[in-house]
């Protein structure tokens, strides 16, 4: 009678088990995903690069799969805030990431962020990517990168670059800049990429790194000299001015992008749905075409591949953030 007992409760308690396994199932698994409403969050403000870019794939999303895409702002500390909630969200597919080069240098800079991003995220699917270009102020006389490394090799200490402020893209990509010239330069940071771009247009600062599709129509109108562009190979904004690596940095590469994760754990048929969604709609002709013409590339990668591409940034910028002695936020 004992072990009769002991055996009704133990398959009692498995019947327990698999009762609360079948409650706590993921909503994708009641029908075809998507069937309800979901929530990309983007942890930078409304209005900014990162934030048009998703809602753009948002909205084709919605046309594709059939139910809302929601764009959702949550922001605060440098995209840590937004970033965070995302993390600990349930990870069913009904709540995206934003991602952009913010995070990945947070992973070096940030050290009391509430994730690890490699470990709290997988990848789903890059948008697009757009090329640095770096930029004089006219009054400089300086005609090409090898110009401006001289001036600054001869005057130590004096010449200042500005930025968005400390641990931005636009930061790094200029002390890598410094480390591959072997220059000693001061960084200005500033509030915001409009401050520091007012600051190289009246002269204040000597020059600075901006995307290409934000600086090419000052570049155009003579309002500041494009030395060299940051990108794998020359921009179709700026045909006329050379990559960094054909100037004599060779291997120099900056960039900002736009891509979409998942919280670890949401279910790879999932994933793997919405990333053949997203690289139908970055490389159609329509939104291709449109953003190539403001120097914006569109980006289409596996979810392996894209994991990659954010493993390698963050160890690149690991090692900008190192070898600078930038210290952390």
């Amino acid at each position: 009678m004992k072990f009769g007992n002991l055996m009704f409760a133990s398959l009692a308690g498995w019947a327990a088990t698999a009762a609360a396994l079948v409650a706590t199932a993921p909503a994708y698994a009641a029908g075809p995903y998507p069937d309800h409403p979901v929530t990309i969050v983007v942890p930078f403000g409304a209005g900014g690069s990162a934030d048009e870019y998703t809602r753009v794939v948002a909205a084709r999303l919605q046309q594709k799969l059939g139910e809302p895409f929601i764009v959702e702002n949550k922001v605060g500390a440098g995209g840590v805030v937004g970033t965070a909630y995302a993390a600990h969200a349930r990870p069913d597919g009904y709540t995206l990431l934003t991602v952009g080069n913010a995070q990945l240098i947070g992973e070096s800079l940030r050290k009391n962020r509430p994730y690890v991003f490699l470990r709290d995220f997988t990848a789903l699917a890059p948008i697009n990517e757009a090329d640095l270009v770096l930029v004089t102020n006219s009054k400089l006389k300086v005609r090409t990168v090898s110009d401006l490394i001289a001036l600054a090799k001869a005057e130590p200490g004096k010449l200042n670059y500005a930025s968005a402020g400390v641990g931005t893209p636009y930061h790094l990509a200029g002390e890598l800049f410094k480390s591959m010239a072997h220059i000693d330069v001061v960084h200005v940071p500033y509030k915001s990429s409009g401050e520091a771009r007012m600051a190289v247009l009246s002269g204040q600062v000597a020059y600075m790194f901006d995307s290409v599709a934000t600086m090419a129509s000052s570049i155009k109108e003579g309002k500041v000299r494009a030395l060299a562009t940051a990108g794998p190979s020359r921009s179709v904004v700026l045909p006329d001015v050379p990559t960094l690596d054909e100037a004599g940095l060779k291997g120099y590469r900056a960039t900002v992008f736009v891509g979409l994760g998942a919280p670890a754990g949401t279910p790879a048929p999932v994933l793997d749905k919405l990333n053949a969604a997203v690289a139908s709609i970055t490389s159609s002709p329509e939104i291709s075409q449109s953003w190539a013409s403001v120097g914006v590339r569109s980006m289409s990668m596996s979810r392996g591949d894209f994991q990659h591409y954010l493993r390698d940034e963050i160890q690149k910028y690991a090692k900008i953030v190192d070898d600078a002695r930038i210290p952390g936020l």
